[in-house]
């Protein structure tokens, strides 16, 4: 461990970073992307010591801060960071770069406001995973709607005004519950403390209520069926940057707060209502699969198969009850908590490849429209290859990163039910069918048309990028072992936790 600040400059560096890059003006566009691509990089490197130094062996909180912020009401600027928290602040990261190097050429209006909201929302969604009370994690939970909020209603499509504006009234709203619940357990406690509130007693009707509330805002985020409505508008008209933090980053702050406030907080209602969210959950795996299907904008079919594939995460969060019913908590309840966890940070990599080379044809051709498209492998070789292999990891192929969060999930699902198997199982069918479908139309036969035969390659730029998250797919796919390492110890620890009774 370090003894520096950390994760207050993993949040506050490139927050900075933002301001400098909004205050370098539009006059030397370059000089603001080059600034903010350093920011960004130095970020990611500074988060790397979050791995190296983690201590695997323990399940307590690491590279904690604390301070006085609001001592009158007990609010402290805390931070700290478990085996749960760690990884999903280095995908952010990450990710950020790859967005940052995508809106290189292809944002020309404004570019140094674009590149500043990128950052902004870096830092704070590193916040929200790294804040241990509870006020400063609505504070930053809140503060992501603003940049987003801008990046969609700025560099947005034709209709970026609907989607900007229902994606805030979507989440917002469902906020002001959450909001609701954590001022009641305040006083109910004494503190702000989110781990205190894992130690609170509370009755099952303050457990359902509480549950309730943590569920509006966390199902709209994730988001689940039936409130995912926002995000295909959303994704549509979405710039790519937007997208890609959107499906990489944003939806696992979702699947994040389950972990961290509804299940260790309310177990005895999330066990009376597992029912409700693995239905949920079920209906998203099958229902917007085939939804997915019958998409003619590639956007929109990736958008669906993000709701489809996080339905795989909070049903391995979920069936855990079951199992622990079972007596059957070493080997299932775990296997589903590390399947949900490695099909988050699984699906960061592959929904921002994805949404990247839709990005890739859209700058060339103008057109999201799989129709427009057909016989790319004739023109872009090197593209194709990305994109079928994206395609196949987004199907579950063996061997890449989303097999093996799937294959945990399902395993875990044979120890609960055999029929939440089988209906979980179909999405491997069903996310071969949309992905393979939309590759065959756009990428192979013929060339269809005399605009298609005028696309040119990727350039080295646009390879970087995509080659980065094709090798970063690759090795969580053969070699897992070093993310659920580092996550073992803290779902061992919730799996204990969420197995004893509050009543």
């Amino acid at each position: 461990m370090t003894d520096w600040p950390i994760l207050s400059i993993l949040i506050w560096l490139p927050i900075l970073g933002g301001a400098l890059v909004l205050m370098s003006g539009d006059r030397a566009p370059n000089v603001s992307r080059w600034l903010a691509l350093a920011f960004a990089v130095l970020t990611f490197v500074l988060s790397i010591p979050l791995y190296v130094g983690f201590d695997v062996s323990t399940a307590a909180m690491q590279f904690v801060e604390k301070s006085p912020w609001i001592p009158a009401f007990e609010v402290n600027y805390y931070l700290g960071v478990d085996g749960i928290s760690m990884p999903l602040i280095i995908l952010t990261t990450f990710i950020s770069i790859l967005v940052i190097g995508a809106g290189w050429e292809v944002i020309q209006y404004k570019p140094s406001q674009y590149m500043a909201a990128f950052l902004i929302m870096e830092g704070v969604m590193v916040g929200v995973f790294a804040a241990l009370d509870a006020m400063l994690f609505y504070v930053f939970w809140e503060a992501m709607l603003i940049p987003m909020f801008i990046i969609i209603g700025v560099w947005g499509g034709p209709n970026r005004v609907y989607a900007t504006i229902k994606f805030f009234l979507y989440t917002f709203l469902g906020s002001v519950f959450m909001l609701v619940a954590l001022v009641y357990m305040y006083f109910k406690s004494g503190s702000m403390e989110i781990l205190m509130f894992h130690d609170l007693k509370l009755g099952l009707q303050e457990q359902i209520l509480i549950f309730v509330a943590f569920l509006l805002a966390f199902a709209v985020k994730v988001p689940m069926w039936p409130v995912h409505t926002w995000l295909p508008d959303a994704h549509v008209e979405a710039p790519t940057g937007g997208s890609v933090i959107l499906a990489a980053i944003m939806l696992k702050i979702g699947g994040y707060g389950f972990l961290r406030f509804s299940l260790p907080i309310t177990p005895d209602a999330s066990s009376t209502l597992d029912w409700l969210i693995i239905g949920m959950s079920l209906i998203a795996v099958v229902y917007i699969g085939f939804v997915a299907l019958v998409q003619q904008d590639m956007k929109k079919l990736i958008a669906y198969s993000s709701i489809a594939h996080m339905g795989f995460v909070t049903l391995g969060f979920f069936i855990v009850f079951m199992i622990v019913a079972r007596e059957d908590v070493e080997t299932g309840a775990i296997l589903g908590m590390q399947g949900g966890m490695v099909q988050m940070v699984s699906h960061g990599f592959i929904s921002a490849a994805l949404f990247l080379c839709i990005g890739v044809l859209y700058d060339r051709l103008h057109s999201r429209q799989i129709a427009d498209y057909g016989g790319v492998v004739n023109v872009m070789p090197w593209f194709a290859a990305f994109m079928v292999f994206f395609a196949m990891s987004n199907a579950g192929l063996p061997g890449t990163s989303g097999f093996v969060g799937e294959f945990l999930v399902i395993l875990a699902a044979f120890r609960a039910d055999f029929w939440f198997a089988v209906l979980a199982a179909t999405t491997l069918i069903l996310g071969a069918a949309y992905s393979l479908w939309m590759v065959k139309r756009v990428v192979f036969g013929e060339v269809t048309s005399d605009k298609v035969a005028a696309l040119k390659d990727i350039n080295g730029r646009e390879a970087w990028i995509l080659g980065t998250l094709a090798v970063a797919v690759l090795i969580l796919g053969i070699w897992p072992a070093p993310l659920i390492e580092v996550m073992d110890a803290s779902i061992a620890n919730l799996v204990q936790h969420i197995g004893m009774s509050k009543l």
